[in-house]
């Protein structure tokens, strides 16, 4: 057997564990607002996926409880991307490209995009959303780095302002 005292603390290692990013509309609010608060206890970090995130989620309850999805995505259709959602990030990640459907782009139906939804995507309800394939700002390395420097100047805190392979 190894010697506890020789192996990393828990704490140490759920630091490490990050959610995939996935949106809310392709996901419950119940199902979003669960992985938030799961990684938030052992202090790893959910991605709110590119359809932003509810600002009521930025403040935690009265109870303690944190709402607050520690990475937020900036998508094409840059949905729910405001300067408030991007100052209540520890993260920022750059969606560069709609990964299952190359060429296509996201579509989240209008019949999912009740209320909230619309709300948190700055949309009307019941229109269908559609994240083009490209973001129609980035068509060159300096694009991108216009971008990357955009956001940090709105959120210099952030740890990191990552774009995925």
């Amino acid at each position: 057997p190894i010697d506890i005292n020789k192996v990393e603390p828990a704490e140490n290692i759920m630091r490490r564990f990050v959610t995939g990013a996935m949106s809310y509309g392709s996901i419950s609010k119940e199902a979003h607002e669960a992985m938030a608060i799961a990684m938030n206890k052992i202090r790893g970090r959910s991605n709110t996926g590119e359809g932003g995130e509810d600002s009521e989620r930025f403040v935690p309850r009265e109870d303690g409880t944190n709402l607050r999805s520690a990475i937020k995505q900036v998508a094409s259709g840059r949905f729910g991307v405001t300067t408030e959602y991007l100052v209540n990030s520890d993260e920022i990640q750059i969606k560069i490209a709609q990964g299952a459907k190359p060429g296509e782009g996201g579509q989240l139906p209008g019949y999912k995009v009740d209320k909230i939804i619309a709300k948190t995507r700055h949309s009307i309800p019941g229109i269908s959303l559609i994240s083009p394939p490209p973001h129609h700002d980035i068509y060159s390395i300096e694009d991108l780095a216009q971008l990357i420097f955009d956001l940090k100047n709105v959120n210099p805190k952030a740890s990191n302002i990552f774009a995925p392979r």
